[in-house]
Protein backbone atom coordinates (compact mmCIF):
# COMPACT_ATOMS: atom_id res chain seq x y z
CA UNK A 1 0.00 0.00 0.00
CA UNK A 2 1.55 3.57 -1.21
CA UNK A 3 0.55 6.95 -0.55
CA UNK A 4 -2.00 7.21 -3.10
CA UNK A 5 -4.16 4.31 -1.80
CA UNK A 6 -3.61 5.50 1.49
CA UNK A 7 -5.69 8.63 0.51
CA UNK A 8 -8.29 7.04 -1.40
CA UNK A 9 -9.19 5.10 1.51
CA UNK A 10 -8.92 8.07 3.47
CA UNK A 11 -11.37 9.42 1.27
CA UNK A 12 -13.69 6.85 0.79
CA UNK A 13 -14.29 6.47 5.19
CA UNK A 14 -14.79 10.49 4.95
CA UNK A 15 -17.46 10.00 2.77
CA UNK A 16 -19.34 7.09 3.64
CA UNK A 17 -18.93 6.68 7.33
CA UNK A 18 -21.98 8.97 7.87
CA UNK A 19 -24.07 7.75 4.92
CA UNK A 20 -26.43 4.46 5.37
CA UNK A 21 -24.12 2.47 2.65
CA UNK A 22 -21.35 0.72 5.50
CA UNK A 23 -17.78 2.96 5.45
CA UNK A 24 -16.20 -0.54 6.46
CA UNK A 25 -17.64 -2.44 3.77
CA UNK A 26 -16.23 0.39 1.26
CA UNK A 27 -12.96 0.29 2.99
CA UNK A 28 -12.32 -3.76 2.35
CA UNK A 29 -14.42 -3.46 -1.19
CA UNK A 30 -12.16 -0.60 -2.30
CA UNK A 31 -9.00 -2.81 -1.02
CA UNK A 32 -9.72 -5.69 -3.06
CA UNK A 33 -10.24 -3.35 -6.13
CA UNK A 34 -7.22 -1.37 -5.60
CA UNK A 35 -5.33 -4.63 -4.79
CA UNK A 36 -4.08 -3.78 -1.98
CA UNK A 37 -2.71 -7.00 -0.32
CA UNK A 38 -4.61 -7.87 3.02
CA UNK A 39 -2.84 -7.53 6.40
CA UNK A 40 -3.49 -7.18 10.30
CA UNK A 41 -2.06 -3.64 9.67
CA UNK A 42 -4.58 -2.94 6.65
CA UNK A 43 -7.44 -4.31 9.25
CA UNK A 44 -6.21 -1.80 11.63
CA UNK A 45 -6.14 0.81 9.38
CA UNK A 46 -8.85 0.49 8.81
CA UNK A 47 -10.72 0.57 12.04
CA UNK A 48 -8.23 3.91 12.98
CA UNK A 49 -9.16 5.83 10.25
CA UNK A 50 -12.39 6.24 11.17
CA UNK A 51 -10.90 8.30 14.08
CA UNK A 52 -10.47 11.33 11.43
CA UNK A 53 -13.92 11.33 10.38
CA UNK A 54 -14.78 11.20 14.39
CA UNK A 55 -13.32 14.58 14.77
CA UNK A 56 -15.18 16.14 12.15
CA UNK A 57 -18.24 15.36 13.93
CA UNK A 58 -16.24 16.41 17.77
CA UNK A 59 -16.02 19.97 15.96
CA UNK A 60 -19.09 20.45 14.31
CA UNK A 61 -20.95 19.31 17.69
CA UNK A 62 -18.81 20.28 20.05
CA UNK A 63 -21.59 22.48 22.25
CA UNK A 64 -23.47 18.73 22.43
CA UNK A 65 -20.88 16.72 23.67
CA UNK A 66 -19.31 19.02 26.00
CA UNK A 67 -21.58 21.51 27.34
CA UNK A 68 -25.31 19.52 27.06
CA UNK A 69 -24.91 16.93 29.79
CA UNK A 70 -28.32 15.27 29.02
CA UNK A 71 -27.30 14.67 25.48
CA UNK A 72 -24.01 13.02 26.50
CA UNK A 73 -25.89 10.84 29.07
CA UNK A 74 -28.44 9.77 26.43
CA UNK A 75 -25.12 8.89 23.59
CA UNK A 76 -23.51 7.05 26.67
CA UNK A 77 -26.66 4.37 27.14
CA UNK A 78 -26.77 4.33 23.11
CA UNK A 79 -23.00 3.44 23.48
CA UNK A 80 -23.15 0.35 26.11
CA UNK A 81 -24.98 -2.41 24.04
CA UNK A 82 -22.32 -1.88 21.15
CA UNK A 83 -19.35 -1.66 23.86
CA UNK A 84 -20.26 -4.84 25.36
CA UNK A 85 -21.18 -7.29 22.13
CA UNK A 86 -17.89 -5.14 20.17
CA UNK A 87 -15.34 -6.57 23.08
CA UNK A 88 -17.07 -9.94 23.81
CA UNK A 89 -16.40 -10.59 19.64
CA UNK A 90 -14.04 -8.22 18.88
CA UNK A 91 -10.91 -11.63 17.89
CA UNK A 92 -14.61 -13.09 15.99
CA UNK A 93 -14.96 -9.74 13.66
CA UNK A 94 -11.42 -8.78 13.25
CA UNK A 95 -10.53 -12.36 12.37
CA UNK A 96 -13.26 -13.30 10.39
CA UNK A 97 -15.60 -11.25 9.69
CA UNK A 98 -13.08 -8.49 8.83
CA UNK A 99 -11.65 -10.55 6.24
CA UNK A 100 -14.82 -11.79 4.73
CA UNK A 101 -16.07 -9.81 1.22
CA UNK A 102 -18.78 -12.23 0.78
CA UNK A 103 -20.28 -10.88 4.01
CA UNK A 104 -19.78 -7.59 2.86
CA UNK A 105 -21.17 -7.95 -0.42
CA UNK A 106 -24.46 -9.90 1.25
CA UNK A 107 -24.91 -7.55 3.82
CA UNK A 108 -24.71 -4.19 1.83
CA UNK A 109 -27.33 -6.28 -0.47
CA UNK A 110 -29.78 -6.77 2.10
CA UNK A 111 -28.81 -3.98 3.82
CA UNK A 112 -30.30 -2.06 0.46
CA UNK A 113 -33.84 -3.84 0.21
CA UNK A 114 -34.18 -3.25 4.44
CA UNK A 115 -33.56 0.63 3.78
CA UNK A 116 -35.94 0.66 0.74
CA UNK A 117 -38.86 -1.64 1.85
CA UNK A 118 -38.72 0.72 5.55
CA UNK A 119 -39.10 3.52 3.70
CA UNK A 120 -42.03 2.33 1.41
CA UNK A 121 -43.85 0.98 4.28
CA UNK A 122 -42.96 3.90 6.01
CA UNK A 123 -44.37 6.44 3.79
CA UNK A 124 -44.31 10.30 4.59
CA UNK A 125 -42.72 11.48 7.27
CA UNK A 126 -45.58 12.61 9.47
CA UNK A 127 -44.67 16.62 11.27
CA UNK A 128 -41.21 16.53 12.54
CA UNK A 129 -41.39 16.08 16.74
CA UNK A 130 -38.60 17.23 18.52
CA UNK A 131 -34.61 17.69 18.30
CA UNK A 132 -32.29 15.56 19.39
CA UNK A 133 -32.84 16.46 22.75
CA UNK A 134 -36.48 14.67 22.65
CA UNK A 135 -34.67 11.18 22.42
CA UNK A 136 -35.63 9.50 25.89
CA UNK A 137 -33.42 7.59 27.66
CA UNK A 138 -35.20 4.21 26.04
CA UNK A 139 -35.39 5.20 22.89
CA UNK A 140 -31.45 5.70 22.65
CA UNK A 141 -30.56 2.30 24.86
CA UNK A 142 -32.98 0.68 21.87
CA UNK A 143 -31.20 2.24 18.98
CA UNK A 144 -27.82 1.50 20.65
CA UNK A 145 -29.41 -2.25 19.72
CA UNK A 146 -29.98 -1.21 16.18
CA UNK A 147 -26.63 0.00 15.95
CA UNK A 148 -24.78 -3.65 17.56
CA UNK A 149 -26.03 -4.99 14.21
CA UNK A 150 -23.26 -3.14 12.69
CA UNK A 151 -20.64 -5.55 14.18
CA UNK A 152 -20.38 -7.60 10.82
CA UNK A 153 -19.33 -5.37 7.87
CA UNK A 154 -21.67 -4.56 5.58
CA UNK A 155 -24.17 -3.58 7.12
CA UNK A 156 -23.79 -0.18 7.73
CA UNK A 157 -23.45 1.64 11.49
CA UNK A 158 -25.67 4.35 10.33
CA UNK A 159 -28.03 2.55 8.43
CA UNK A 160 -29.01 0.43 11.44
CA UNK A 161 -28.95 3.42 14.03
CA UNK A 162 -31.41 5.86 11.30
CA UNK A 163 -33.83 2.83 11.03
CA UNK A 164 -34.00 2.30 14.58
CA UNK A 165 -34.44 5.23 15.59
CA UNK A 166 -37.06 5.92 12.39
CA UNK A 167 -38.93 2.90 13.63
CA UNK A 168 -38.95 4.00 17.10
CA UNK A 169 -40.83 7.46 16.05
CA UNK A 170 -37.56 9.69 16.20
CA UNK A 171 -37.33 12.40 13.56
CA UNK A 172 -35.55 11.90 10.56
CA UNK A 173 -32.77 14.92 11.33
CA UNK A 174 -32.65 14.13 15.08
CA UNK A 175 -31.63 10.49 14.16
CA UNK A 176 -29.03 11.20 12.01
CA UNK A 177 -27.60 14.14 14.34
CA UNK A 178 -28.06 11.00 17.07
CA UNK A 179 -26.24 9.13 14.99
CA UNK A 180 -23.28 11.27 14.11
CA UNK A 181 -22.76 11.62 18.39
CA UNK A 182 -23.16 7.94 18.64
CA UNK A 183 -20.40 7.17 16.28
CA UNK A 184 -17.67 9.24 18.65
CA UNK A 185 -18.04 6.79 21.51
CA UNK A 186 -18.58 4.01 19.63
CA UNK A 187 -15.77 4.47 16.97
CA UNK A 188 -13.32 5.95 19.43
CA UNK A 189 -13.71 2.61 21.67
CA UNK A 190 -13.13 0.71 18.55
CA UNK A 191 -9.70 2.24 17.99
CA UNK A 192 -8.73 2.14 21.56
CA UNK A 193 -9.39 -1.47 21.62
CA UNK A 194 -7.38 -2.59 18.31
CA UNK A 195 -4.39 -0.40 19.69
CA UNK A 196 -4.58 -2.30 23.09
CA UNK A 197 -5.05 -5.61 21.02
CA UNK A 198 -2.31 -5.02 18.68
CA UNK A 199 0.19 -3.13 21.10
CA UNK A 200 1.19 0.05 19.35
CA UNK A 201 3.39 -2.82 17.20
CA UNK A 202 3.51 -0.51 13.90
CA UNK A 203 6.51 1.13 12.23
CA UNK A 204 6.78 4.81 11.53
CA UNK A 205 5.85 4.23 8.01
CA UNK A 206 2.77 2.86 9.01
CA UNK A 207 2.31 5.23 11.62
CA UNK A 208 2.42 7.87 8.76
CA UNK A 209 -0.27 6.01 6.64
CA UNK A 210 -2.41 6.21 9.70
CA UNK A 211 -1.80 10.07 10.03
CA UNK A 212 -2.34 11.04 6.27
CA UNK A 213 -5.60 8.32 6.49
CA UNK A 214 -6.86 10.35 9.36
CA UNK A 215 -6.30 13.65 7.80
CA UNK A 216 -7.64 12.68 4.24
CA UNK A 217 -10.94 10.92 6.22
CA UNK A 218 -11.43 14.13 8.71
CA UNK A 219 -12.04 16.85 5.79
CA UNK A 220 -14.06 14.70 3.92
CA UNK A 221 -16.28 13.64 6.24
CA UNK A 222 -16.73 17.42 7.72
CA UNK A 223 -18.38 18.00 3.93
CA UNK A 224 -20.37 15.23 4.12
CA UNK A 225 -22.07 15.77 6.87
CA UNK A 226 -23.24 19.14 5.92
CA UNK A 227 -24.32 17.85 2.92
CA UNK A 228 -26.11 14.68 4.27
CA UNK A 229 -27.96 17.03 6.83
CA UNK A 230 -29.17 19.17 3.89
CA UNK A 231 -29.98 15.80 1.74
CA UNK A 232 -32.19 14.96 4.06
CA UNK A 233 -34.52 18.18 4.63
CA UNK A 234 -35.78 16.62 1.28
CA UNK A 235 -35.49 13.02 0.63
CA UNK A 236 -35.67 9.66 2.03
CA UNK A 237 -32.65 7.11 2.70
CA UNK A 238 -34.39 4.49 -0.92
CA UNK A 239 -31.48 6.23 -3.25
CA UNK A 240 -29.12 4.79 -0.50
CA UNK A 241 -30.82 1.73 -0.36
CA UNK A 242 -30.47 1.48 -4.21
CA UNK A 243 -26.83 2.20 -4.27
CA UNK A 244 -25.79 -0.34 -2.00
CA UNK A 245 -28.09 -3.59 -3.81
CA UNK A 246 -26.07 -1.45 -7.19
CA UNK A 247 -22.63 -1.37 -6.01
CA UNK A 248 -23.23 -5.35 -4.30
CA UNK A 249 -23.66 -6.44 -7.35
CA UNK A 250 -20.93 -4.75 -9.46
CA UNK A 251 -18.19 -5.87 -7.15
CA UNK A 252 -20.00 -9.50 -7.12
CA UNK A 253 -19.28 -9.80 -10.60
CA UNK A 254 -16.68 -7.40 -11.63
CA UNK A 255 -14.27 -7.97 -8.28
CA UNK A 256 -15.12 -11.60 -6.52
CA UNK A 257 -16.09 -13.86 -9.80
Amino acid sequence: MGYFETIILGVVEGITEFLPISSTGHLILSQVFLGIERSEFLKSFTIIIQLGAILSVVILYWRALFIERIIWKKIIVAFLPTAAIGFVLYRLIKTYLLGSDSIVVLMLFLGGIALIVFELLRGKDKKEGGGINSITYKQAFFVGLTQSLAVVPGVSRSAATIIGGLALGISRKAIVQFSFLLAVPTMAAATGLDLIKSGFSFSAHEFLFLGVGFIASFLIAMITIRLLLKFIEKHTFIAFGVYRIIIAVLFLVFVMN
